[in-house]
């Protein structure tokens, strides 16, 4: 689904990723582990197009290394980012339906149905203004927003970030439903413990570079020790 060959960003003259390969499959949840400054976020954003990278970057066998992010989005790949980035005065059903905006009403309609099913506050909460929810409703609805595309490959920029235990169980039972429905997902965390649970697949990175690669059980003892430093 999604390939990685020999990818750099820089800013200025620092490298933030540097030479990074990797690979997501259809259905399966990918982790890039590592603490603050480590590459995670700027290889997020690569994929998604926000900054600018060298190397190259394919999905679903083709080329994306040089579309804009909207291209990108359209060929069905989601983002979340770091931060909880509701539009804080709109209603949380318009958070949401923002993700969907292209698709017919109706297929909105249905999106949003699928949305409520998934997480029941949604639909309890569906006029407040999302700027009003809690840390937690608020990344949940972030992600809602992301999955409400239906996107073939979601990314993840640290979805568990400063949230109590109760969300972040939420927020990993929407994870594994969305490796039930095929779609792939790479996710950056500095929580390792969660993260692992939920993950297939995952990297520690470190100065723009992967240093470990393997299995979540391979990679567990290297990636709580990360969470650490």
């Amino acid at each position: 689904m999604l390939s990685i060959r020999d990818l750099h960003v820089a800013y200025g003259g620092t490298r933030a990723v540097d030479g990074v390969d990797l690979d997501v499959a259809s259905g399966q949840t990918v982790l890039l582990i590592g603490a603050n400054g480590a590459g995670k976020s700027s290889l997020i954003n690569a994929v998604i197009g926000l900054v600018r990278a060298r190397g190259q970057i394919r999905f679903d066998g083709r080329d994306i290394s040089n579309l804009s992010s909207e291209a990108r989005a359209r060929l069905g790949i989601g983002y979340s980012p770091e931060g909880r980035r509701v539009f804080p005065t709109m209603s949380v059903r318009d958070n949401v339906l923002a993700g969907c905006v292209r698709l017919p009403a109706r297929e909105q309609g249905k999106r949003w149905d699928n949305m409520v099913e998934a997480f029941p506050f949604l639909g309890e909460r569906q006029s407040q203004p999302a700027g009003q929810l809690s840390g937690g409703q608020q990344q949940l609805v972030a992600i809602a927003r992301a999955m409400g595309g239906a996107p073939r490959l979601l990314l993840l920029d640290e979805p568990f970030l400063g949230l109590a235990p109760v969300w972040i169980q939420q927020i990993s039972a929407a994870v594994r439903k969305m490796q039930d429905e095929g779609i792939a997902v790479l996710m950056t965390e500095q929580m390792a413990r969660p993260a692992l649970k939920i993950a297939h697949y995952g990297h520690v990175m470190r100065g723009g570079q992967i240093r470990r690669s393997g299995s979540t059980a391979e990679i567990k003892g290297a990636a709580l020790a990360e969470e650490y430093l």
